[in-house]
């Protein structure tokens, strides 16, 4: 979780108001606290001087990134797009990094949101890949921050988000268009919002092309971490696959990092199955592994646009971009009938 004047107050074993003081040049501060404080602030990489004026003008020039899961290839991308865009500003990133899987649901998740608003030292807030309900996100209203919202919507807050049934009906689709009849998805945590609207997109290219959908056709691996989105939870969704007694030819993955871990299953069992991840991570493309690309990077910049927009200009009308995500055709989905191979379109 990102570092503030609280937690310099806290190392420091003084108050808010000393730290204050110290980077104010007061000189109602003894040297030994001064030292001391300023070397907690240079541990935590805090430039005193620009801390300073930040609080003059009640503006610290911070936007938080309010992030499940650091660890993440996705969230790296979305990040990467942040800085990038705020390289040329006066604004300066700081992350916060919450939990959210495993037995951290619900008022746990809510709870640690909230803690990052009741610090207050940010000018605004992108909170990332977090799915309350409309109820939760209008209690976050009386914080008076301006926030915006990536790869989730709501109508209150700026967003930038992905059409994920979209992307898991056009997925699903490529896979009927190219022949395959018995398809199976690979998901992550069944109750996360990726894995309910790619589901419901996987469902609905089913039952347009005529195929019979059943809740078997959904495979879980075990490994939560991450909300699922793992190389091990791909893994173990595979291996359900290639025991369960059916016979299937082709499989939608409901993430990269999931399809990642469902190769590896088919190669030990030595069982070659079409498959079509969900993102296009930068190492998709030397796996040969089709995929729905996600405009991570730009999304990450384009949430900068807005809430940097809307610190400035808090009375503008509030504006939500959702992307189309985008098919992108490798080795990993090709069917084997040629006739059928050479209608596809490759890229990558």
């Amino acid at each position: 979780m990102g570092s503030t004047i609280y937690d310099i107050a806290r190392e420091a074993g003084v108050s808010i108001a000393t730290v204050s003081r110290v980077f104010n040049d007061s000189p109602r501060v003894t040297p030994a606290t001064r030292d001391k404080v300023l070397a907690v602030a240079a541990r935590f990489g805090y430039h005193p001087r620009a801390l300073a004026q930040s609080l003059a003008r009640r503006k610290t020039r911070l936007i938080t990134a309010i992030v499940p899961i650091i660890s993440n290839y996705y969230f790296m991308e979305v990040l990467a797009g942040m800085q990038d865009q705020l390289a040329e500003s006066e604004f300066y990133l700081q992350i916060s990094n919450i939990k959210t899987t495993g037995e951290v649901r619900g008022d746990d998740v809510r709870n640690q949101v909230e803690d990052i608003f009741k610090r207050g030292m940010s000018d605004g807030y992108i909170i990332i890949s977090i799915h309350f309900d409309e109820a939760d996100w209008e209690n976050l209203k009386k914080y008076d921050r301006p926030i915006t919202l990536l790869d989730e919507y709501y109508s209150g807050y700026d967003s930038v988000s992905v059409d994920s049934i979209e992307g898991g009906y056009v997925a699903t689709k490529s896979l009927i268009d190219q022949g395959y009849k018995k398809i199976a998805m690979i998901c992550a945590v069944a109750d996360t919002k990726p894995v309910v609207e790619r589901s419901a997109g996987f469902r609905k290219a089913l039952e347009q092309a005529g195929l019979p959908y059943e809740e078997a056709l959904l495979f879980y691996g075990t490994d939560i971490k991450r909300d699922g989105h793992t190389e091990l939870n791909g893994y173990q969704a595979m291996k359900a696959i290639l025991e369960c007694g059916r016979e299937f030819e082709a499989v939608f993955c409901n993430s990269d990092i999931q399809a990642l871990g469902a190769l590896k299953a088919m190669q030990e069992y030595q069982k070659y199955l079409a498959i079509i991840g969900f993102d296009d991570l930068s190492f998709s493309e030397f796996l040969g592994l089709s995929t729905m690309r996600q405009p991570m990077y730009e999304m990450g910049k384009i949430a900068i646009d807005k809430i940097i927009n809307r610190i400035n200009h808090p009375e503008t009308d509030i504006t939500h971009t959702i992307f189309s995500p985008r098919l992108i055709i490798r080795n990993s989905s090709l069917t084997t009938d040629p006739e059928l191979a050479a209608k596809v379109e490759k890229v990558g």
